[in-house]
């Protein structure tokens, strides 16, 4: 970690206060559970309140109840050697930032809208903010930056740019 900074009580915040040492100790232990040499899932959603929600922000996915673990399992399928590098560390009353980056290998398989790109031993090093929010000692809110950009070309997918130009134009030309 190369940079802790903790601050006020959060303006905007409900219930209980936290502490930061609190909020940050809660938020590490999220991180904990979710290492690939650890894959506390139960741990994981335990940490949550009970309405409680994970949002994987960039593709519009979230994530409550029973499913808080699902991201955590499939990125832990995906490289089950993932490691959360924690860059930048804000603690700001019972909020907390953090820059970090995912990295692992890609030794498992990666499903896609047109099938599943079968294991390829690509290094991941994906650029990521997290955003938590720590009500009475639980996580309120999680919201995850990924960049999944980066973490698709680094898994060697490619964008389609000639398939988006060519659906447009047949889109057009149909009157769609």
């Amino acid at each position: 970690m190369s940079d802790i900074t903790t601050g006020g009580t959060g303006a905007g915040t409900t219930g209980t206060s936290t502490t930061a040492t609190d909020a940050e100790a809660i938020v590490r232990a999220a991180y904990h559970a979710a290492e690939g040499s650890v894959l506390d899932v139960e741990g994981f959603k335990a940490l949550f309140a009970e309405d409680g929600v994970f949002n994987n922000v960039v593709p519009g996915e979230s994530y409550r109840g029973e499913h808080l673990g699902d991201l955590v399992v499939f990125m832990g399928q995906l490289a089950p050697d993932i490691h959360r590098e924690l860059r930048r560390f804000h603690v700001m009353g019972n909020i907390v930032a953090v820059e970090l980056s995912i990295q692992g290998t890609a030794t498992g398989p990666f499903p896609t809208p047109a099938g599943v790109l079968p294991p390829n031993g690509a290094k991941l090093d994906i650029p990521t903010a997290d955003f938590w929010y720590i009500e009475d000692g639980k996580i309120k809110e999680f919201n995850c930056y990924v960049g999944v950009s980066v973490m698709l070309a680094q898994l060697g997918v490619q964008p389609d740019f000639a398939g988006a130009v060519a659906a447009s134009a047949t889109a057009s030309a149909s009157g769609s």
